[in-house]
């Protein structure tokens, strides 16, 4: 096993960003060189190596940043910001502003629907009541933008130095993710500075400057937003290009409009496709449905009154009456783009607040329930991979999986004794074909839990990893001890002509009775982390010992009949006693997982 320190190494995520950067480059490249041909080539041209490699290597920068400053505020705060999120959706108005502050928190309404989803599968929160938060969590996503519409490149390079120092030199894990997350916001700051020096000698360039003003057409330039974002993924490089340009006195303002509300429908579109690729519950399917239902229909009823939103943009943004010309346009417009995104995002939820049962609605009929494919024998309902971009909630969906395990588990054992009441086989045979469902989930819950070792986890996440993994061990160990062991003795019981007498027949209804409890307050400890349930099953410890000690030495004094017949049944009730004393450890073993170390330790 791993050490349960979290690995400060280049995460994945960033590796996939900067390739999609790199192709996002590349097209537009391609696209400009086209268009430049078309133009005529006698206009003297700027030097493109030197252009490209500033912009493609600001962008990249940028994105790392970004990156990193979300994955620093998801590991320092996620704990926290999913409790709030919990607590705080009573109704649609507390759903949007908690949404919006929890996505500005972390810097991603993808993670922000990622909690929402987990929160539905878990039944603590219904697809209506998270159709304001992910309409909140838009209005957060225009933080970032907000940030970047201040000038200061010039002073990036101190955060990253005082987060670099911060990340490898702290001792302390939460200094080391607010290193990250300062070490983020300076190469954010740095790669939008790179970008806008790059594109400084564009300002005479007439083809290039053709291209931006064909972007005013507010379809070109959403389009153009829309594919741009959606290739990158993430909305706020879009947004930040779009103010980058706009710096160097490059992009009006209605273009650069055209183009932040293209990254809304770029940015819920990628998240619906990566849902429906691999999304294993409806409900996240659902939620990306509505963020895409909400952001186009908000596109579409704005597409007609861009000049409104621009003229609301300067109304409400400060101006600079210092300047003229190109000058006054770089000092005035990435502000202005950067209020029009907000202003854009804010009007839509209080436009669309008052029809959130009509979004769940309709999120439900465009995507209707999941069958099970033909063949399949049980699949992971929780286990989904989207979820994978935030440990937080990757361990949260396992957790509810397992409940789900748990609850398998448990019908297995509640059909024991009804089954040996009516000498049902095929009862039996349906507990067996029950465990073998319980295998397959315990083999995808394992697989899972690789995946999620495969990202960095805090300590905290790497306690629950491992506690988890327990879990899913001793659950599977106890379906075995039901589902082959007991149902064995059960078989050979109902094969058996001879019935216990009624004292003793009363006594291993209760024993099993208390059995079956402790089961019942296991699962109840790991799919909701309930401490008090998970100690309520160590409590049971004496209890369960005192019946089957009473038990057996009941059993025991029988032992001399000379009927064989009863002999027989007796050791088969010895048997299952101590079968049913296995379960209760096992239960005891998973339960233990949901308690602090301290409690942990008792036997």
């Amino acid at each position: 096993m791993r050490s349960s320190r979290p690995e400060h190494q280049s995460s994945p995520n960033i590796l996939n960003h900067l390739l999609r950067t790199t192709l996002a480059v590349v097209l537009l490249a391609i696209a400009f060189f086209a268009f430049a041909a078309e133009s005529g080539g006698a206009i003297e041209s700027p030097d493109w190596l030197q252009l490209f490699l500033g912009l493609f290597g600001g962008l990249a920068l940028f994105l790392a940043g970004l990156q990193l400053l979300s994955e620093g505020m998801t590991k320092a705060a996620g704990q926290t910001l999913k409790t709030v999120l919990a607590r705080l959706t009573t109704n649609r108005l507390k759903g949007a502003l908690t949404g919006a502050f929890i996505t500005g928190v972390l810097n991603s309404s993808t993670v922000t629907t990622l909690l929402v989803v987990g929160f539905i599968s878990g039944g603590m929160m219904t697809l209506t009541q998270s159709v304001g938060v992910i309409m909140g969590a838009n209005i957060g996503s225009t933080v970032t933008a907000q940030l970047l519409a201040f000038d200061l490149a010039a002073y990036s390079l101190g955060p990253v130095a005082i987060g670099f120092f911060m990340l490898f030199t702290a001792k302390r894990e939460k200094v080391k993710y607010y290193g990250m997350m300062i070490m983020g916001i300076g190469l954010v700051f740095y790669g939008m500075g790179l970008m806008s020096v790059a594109m400084t000698p564009l300002r005479s360039y007439e083809p290039f400057l053709e291209i931006l003003k064909a972007l005013e057409n507010p379809m070109a330039g959403i389009l153009a937003g829309a594919a741009f974002t959606a290739i990158v993924q993430s909305s706020a490089a879009t947004v930040g290009i779009a103010i980058a340009m706009a710096s160097e006195g490059l992009l009006a303002l209605p273009a650069g409009i055209a183009l932040a509300l293209g990254a809304n429908i770029g940015t819920a579109a990628t998240t619906a496709l990566m849902g429906i690729l691999s999304a294993k519950s409806t409900d996240a399917v659902r939620a990306s449905a509505v963020h895409v239902v909400f952001n186009v229909l908000g596109t579409l009823i704005w597409l007609p009154f861009i000049w409104l939103l621009v003229d609301m943009a300067v109304w409400i943004s400060p101006s600079s009456p210092e300047f003229e010309g190109t000058a006054q346009a770089a000092a005035e417009v990435p502000r202005q783009i950067a209020n029009a995104n907000t202003l854009f995002n804010v009007i839509n939820t209080l436009l669309f607040i008052g029809f959130t049962g009509w979004f769940a609605k309709l999120a439900e009929r465009i995507v209707p329930e999941r069958k099970p494919a033909e063949g399949i024998i049980i699949e992971p309902k929780f286990l989904d991979e989207v979820a994978l971009r935030a440990p937080s909630v990757a361990l949260q969906q396992v957790r509810l999986e397992l409940g789900r395990v748990g609850a398998i588990t448990l019908s297995m054992l509640q059909d024991i004794v009804p089954a040996l009441r009516d000498g049902d086989r095929d009862r039996l045979d349906d507990i067996v074909r029950r465990n073998d469902q319980v295998d397959i989930l315990d083999q995808e819950i394992l697989n899972y839990l690789g995946k999620v070792r495969g990202g960095t986890l805090t300590e905290q996440e790497s306690l629950e990893f491992q506690g988890l993994m327990m879990a899913s061990d001793n659950l599977q160990s106890l379906a075995d001890v039901v589902g082959i062991d007991v149902v064995s003795l059960a078989r050979k019981a109902v094969d058996l002509d001879s019935e216990s007498g009624e004292e003793t027949r009363k006594m291993l209804v209760e024993f099993y009775t208390t059995i079956v409890e402790s089961v019942e307050l296991t699962v109840q400890a790991i799919r909701e982390n309930d401490q008090r349930a998970a100690e309520s099953v160590l409590m049971m410890k004496e209890k369960i010992r005192d019946q089957s000690e009473l038990l057996l030495s009941r059993k025991a004094s029988r032992l001399t009949a000379d009927d064989p017949d009863y002999l027989t049944l007796v050791r088969l009730e010895m048997s299952f006693i101590d079968q049913l004393r296995r379960i209760y450890t096992l239960a005891k073993r998973t339960a233990k997982v949901a308690l602090p170390q301290v409690l942990a330790q008792r036997d």
